[in-house]
């Protein structure tokens, strides 16, 4: 059993978040990729003080929907809540609000890793 853990992050979406910037669509609304990076990172952070020193976490899995277009100059909230532990995987509910309502949701897994020796596969 784990205790409930939650973090939220909020953004402006800016130019530079909009998928015809990004390259994932051709309009001027909140990418996908941006909204899932928005997610990923409350997740990131729900936990990020629980690890030992020398320790992060990295992305493994995502699955999202996006529900509904964003405008530019919107603030959007992710929330990242931590549903389970198993060894070095942590999994979450995420989702992703503007000022109307749900505009996507879905779980992500991150994994703990050790800085240094992950960095060092790059060798």
């Amino acid at each position: 059993m784990i205790m409930k853990k939650t973090h939220t992050c909020t953004m402006v979406v800016e130019p530079q978040h909009l998928a015809q910037s990004v390259g994932s669509g051709d309009l001027p609304v909140l990418s996908t990729p941006m909204m899932m990076a928005l997610m990923e990172k409350a997740a990131m952070l729900c936990i990020a003080d629980d690890l030992d020193e020398g320790y992060t976490t990295v992305g493994g899995e995502i699955h999202s929907t996006h529900l509904k277009p964003t405008a530019l100059g919107r603030s959007i909230t992710a929330c990242a809540e931590l549903t389970c532990v198993e060894g070095r995987k942590y999994t979450f509910r995420i989702s992703a609000h503007d000022e109307v309502g749900l505009i996507g949701e879905g779980t992500h897994v991150r994994f703990a890793v050790h800085k240094e020796k992950f960095m060092a596969k790059l060798s």
